[in-house]
């Protein structure tokens, strides 16, 4: 099925090490797939609820790639295999890949065909291509199921092709389940669910099928522990007109029982949404969400009758923040900030002494947050990374595989916790010691970006992609770029990455959704230059309404991050006045936030970096 040659990386040099135990992996795959007469295997990176972050027994792409990054589809053929990722790990994935024999697929750039396209361009009459339709998304299943039958070809989805040899899989477990307090949600769950039925009634539904984990969070008000740094719990939600069940892992404490007793939702086992949902009433037409439900479950429902394709509502509706979790986020930025700033202070003190690395400053750095108040985890593993690391955007230091921070380089920080009251996430970049001026202009050029994104004005109705023009354009004016979105949705104590809004130049596959007053979105433009440095200037940004007239109403951003920003990676004469007095005004709000907050040289340090220019 996969009929390319067998390159061991982009440019067709031979790797100098061959990697034997994915190698091995693969071969044996192979011989399971000629006894099974299956000409191809996709692994997709994902759970059966479409999470971007995923617990080790659902990790078949890594087990059979040695690619450890969090966005990867892996498609092995009887001679080749193909690993898609996008910009953000073409450094890492080039790296980890080395010596597999897995050819590295670019996605975004113009002369790499997307997935679909190549299965498309390979397939033959009669082939079969098998995947866990658990785990892939039904939009993608649609689409290759499509192109499978016009070839005349098999898709099958009903086996894990994983679990013929990984047998040592780490158990999938499930943790306790938290209900979240008004004074923390705003909005209690039936209040939620009233509004949610009246969506589904306006969509022309009776019904509504669930299987994205934070939607289902935000809906109930519960949180949970089952993924690493995202507080959500395994579940399925099913709402059937007045009916609406949630289907949990065992064991469910009373409490919680008694909890969804007083909502007049029906409890039940995790492991029977597949057979309910095939054998049990659910009234047509249905409201999915084909970029939100898994293939399998689609499939099932599509079998019931009419279906009616919608986007989740509760997407859009816990991406607008109410007034308490605004306050809320509002207050533990603060807090989030001030810690982070002690932090950066320490490492340019200390920079010079040699004793200094990425893993322990990342582990110190996770100390400190822990101690703030209403702490519960992280909201993703601490990206600290030192030199030619910090270009490789999610490259994660271990206690074994780490590198010095010394004071002749950039150091990049990007790091966040989960806190009762609000989810963080904020990336600062430090200069150790001298670099050369060509650094120094890029990293202006990348502050420039970030601060005008901050301060845009805009009209009500403008997406994202209308936007990513003035955080990109500085460094555009370089000549460069950064292959990766400007900026995401951020949760509210949930997932660290949500939609469904975004900043970035390229369109999506989805709907473009409008950046509203309430949202919450990342604002974090960057330079990455393979072998050398990283740089990444990253503050969290809510939209506000600015004003409304006869014209329209506009909308601005204000800042929730409230970090300094290196001046000793500025060159002024980069900066317009208007650039200036941006940082400066940013600066001094950075200093009236923080300097209660701050004690002994920290005081002195703070107003230093947040002095003018």
């Amino acid at each position: 099925m996969i009929g390319i040659d067998n390159k061991q990386n982009s440019d067709g040099k031979e790797k100098a090490v061959e990697n034997t135990v994915i190698q091995e992996r693969l071969a044996a795959l192979r011989k399971v797939m000629e006894e099974k007469q299956v000409n191809g295997c996709l692994f997709v990176t994902s759970d059966p609820h479409g999470s971007e972050y995923i617990n080790a027994c659902y990790e078949s792409r890594r087990f059979f790639s040695g690619f450890t990054g969090s966005n990867g589809d892996l498609l092995v053929g009887l001679s080749d295999a193909l690993l898609w990722t996008d910009g953000r790990y073409f450094v890492q994935a080039e790296k980890e890949l080395a010596g597999t024999g897995i050819k590295m697929m670019k996605m975004g750039d113009d002369d790499t065909p997307k997935l679909t396209e190549y299965i498309k361009s390979r397939v033959g009459a009669g082939e079969r291509l098998v995947t866990d339709g658990r785990l892939l998304k039904a939009a993608d299943g649609i689409k290759i199921a499509e192109i499978l039958k016009k070839k005349r070809a098999i898709f099958l989805t009903e086996e894990d092709p994983s679990a013929w040899l990984w047998t040592d899989r780490p158990a999938d477990s499930a943790g306790e389940i938290t209900i979240l307090p008004d004074k923390l949600t705003g909005k209690n769950a039936a209040f939620k669910l009233s509004a949610l039925s009246s969506k589904i009634r306006e969509a022309g539904a009776n019904s509504h099928v669930i299987t994205s984990l934070d939607d289902q969070m935000w809906l109930f008000n519960i949180r949970g522990c089952d993924i690493e740094c995202n507080p959500v719990a395994y579940a399925y939600t099913v709402i059937n007109g007045r009916n609406v069940s949630i289907y949990l892992k065992e064991p469910v404490s009373p409490m919680v029982k008694d909890y969804f007793g007083s909502l007049n939702v029906n409890v039940r086992n995790y492991d029977n949404f597949y057979a309910d949902l095939e054998k049990g009433p659910v009234t047509t037409p249905v409201t999915v969400d084909p970029e939100k439900i898994n293939y399998r479950a689609y499939q099932l429902i599509r079998k019931k009758g009419k279906i009616v394709e919608r986007s989740n509502p509760t997407g859009l509706m816990k991406a607008i923040k109410n007034e308490r979790e605004i306050a809320n986020m509002k207050d533990i930025y603060v807090l989030d900030s001030a810690v982070l700033t002690i932090f950066l202070h320490y490492i340019k003190k200390n920079a010079k002494s040699g004793d200094l690395n990425e893993y322990d400053a990342a582990m110190m750095l996770d100390n400190m947050r822990s101690q703030i108040e209403g702490f519960n985890d992280l909201s993703f593993p601490t990206i600290s990374a030192f030199g030619p690391n910090a270009a490789m955007m999610h490259y994660e230091a271990t206690e074994t595989d780490h590198a010095k921070i010394e004071a002749n380089g950039l150091y990049l920080v990007d790091s966040g916790g989960q806190y009762d009251g609000g989810t963080t996430d904020v990336t600062r970049t430090l200069v150790l010691g001298k670099v050369s001026n060509e650094i120094k202009r890029q990293f202006t050029r990348v502050v420039i970006g970030m601060l005008r994104l901050q301060n845009a004005i805009f009209l009500e109705g403008c997406a994202g992609r209308n936007l990513d023009i003035m955080a990109r354009e500085p460094v555009w004016e370089l000549c460069m770029d950064y292959k990766c979105g400007t900026g995401h949705g951020v949760g509210y104590m949930l997932n660290v990455h949500e939609g469904p809004h975004s900043i970035r130049w390229r369109p999506g596959e989805g709907k473009e959704e409008p950046i509203k007053p309430g949202m919450i979105v990342s604002d974090e433009p960057g330079v990455y230059v393979a072998g050398s440095h990283g740089i990444r200037i990253e503050n969290i940004l809510l939209c506000k309404e600015v004003a409304e007239n006869d014209d329209g109403r506009f909308l601005t951003f204000e800042p929730l991050t409230y970090v300094p920003i290196d001046l000793d990676g500025i060159l002024p004469d980069e900066m317009e006045p208007r650039d200036k007095a941006l940082l400066n005004a940013y600066h001094k709000a950075v200093r009236k936030k923080l300097m209660p907050f701050m004690e002994g040289d920290d005081i002195a340090w703070l107003k230093d970096a947040t002095r003018e220019i």
